[in-house]
């Protein structure tokens, strides 16, 4: 009786260790560089227009595969930016490559790495009435826009570059009288790639620009996606950088190319700093 006693009494603390231990994982993962707190300064941009587009994709497979783990946006890549241009005094829409609902990917959820900016989200009637309900873009006139951000995620590798009315319609914003600023973060990046200017020439070409690296892609085992940011902004000319850390999923970036048309951040941990860093811009245009 007395061994079992013993026992029990070992179980429940294994168990309670456990416990602690699990309740602590989000704390280690935000300490280690998963979406890190924003300390700099807070801009407002009242009456200004913000429009986040985000993918249609929602299956991960290999392309040609129509089987695999639902995918979508990574939630904070919405999540932040809208939260930012919102706080900021901006009007806020969403659109995505096809309109209607935007798929979210369900890991971006997870306790582990869920920001409280999507917890926020979740009580949220506004914000996910236009999530279920988002514009396609073809049906949208980036010029009308302050900003245009594209957010990324796995679904974004599979139909962002991809889209023709996409590339024309940031060419079309970055020529407005509006001169709407362009932002991306993580895989949104690969919406600018095939945006041409004037001349023909690829838009980016000659930029600083940041998405998600290589690194992080073959860390978290996702080579099979069909475009990548790293590469493909390179071969359209972009000057690509990156932060680091002993893995990149835990590393920041954003840059800003000389023109101070394009900002740009490295993956799921920069989209608030984008966004701080667009409004801030925005915002030294009134001075």
């Amino acid at each position: 009786m007395k061994l079992r006693n013993k026992l029990f009494i070992i179980g429940g603390a294994v168990a309670a260790v456990i416990v602690v231990v699990i309740a602590l994982v989000p704390t280690v993962f935000h300490r280690l560089g998963i979406h890190p707190e924003y300390d700099g300064p807070t801009y407002k941009v009242e009456g200004g227009k913000a429009l986040i587009i985000t993918t249609s994709h929602s299956v991960l497979a290999p392309p040609g595969e129509t089987e695999g783990k639902p995918t979508g946006v990574f939630g904070s890549e919405m999540t932040h930016p809208y939260y930012v241009f919102l706080e900021a005094g901006m009007d806020v829409d969403l659109a995505s490559i096809q309109g209607g609902e935007i798929p979210i990917d369900p890991t971006s959820f997870n306790f582990a790495v869920i920001s409280d900016e999507d917890k926020r989200f979740k009580k949220d009637a506004i914000f996910q009435a236009k999530a279920k309900n988002s514009m396609k873009i073809d049906d949208v006139d980036f010029a009308q826009y302050d900003v245009v951000f594209l957010a990324g995620g796995w679904g974004a590798a599979y139909d962002l570059a991809q889209s023709e009315v996409l590339a024309r319609k940031i060419s079309e914003a970055y020529y407005s009288e509006n001169q709407t600023l362009i932002g991306s973060v993580c895989h949104g990046a690969l919406g600018l790639v095939n945006a041409r200017d004037k001349d023909g020439k690829l838009l980016i070409e000659g930029r600083t620009m940041t998405g998600v690296t290589n690194s992080q892609l073959e860390a978290l085992n996702i080579e099979f996606t069909p475009k990548h940011p790293e590469p493909e902004l390179k071969k359209a000319g972009a000057i690509f950088e990156s932060g680091t850390a002993f893995r990149d999923f835990f590393a920041t970036h954003v840059s800003i190319d000389s023109e101070r048309r394009f900002v740009t951040g490295q993956n799921q941990n920069s989209g608030l700093e984008a966004a701080h860093v667009i409004t801030g811009i925005l915002a030294g245009r009134r001075e």
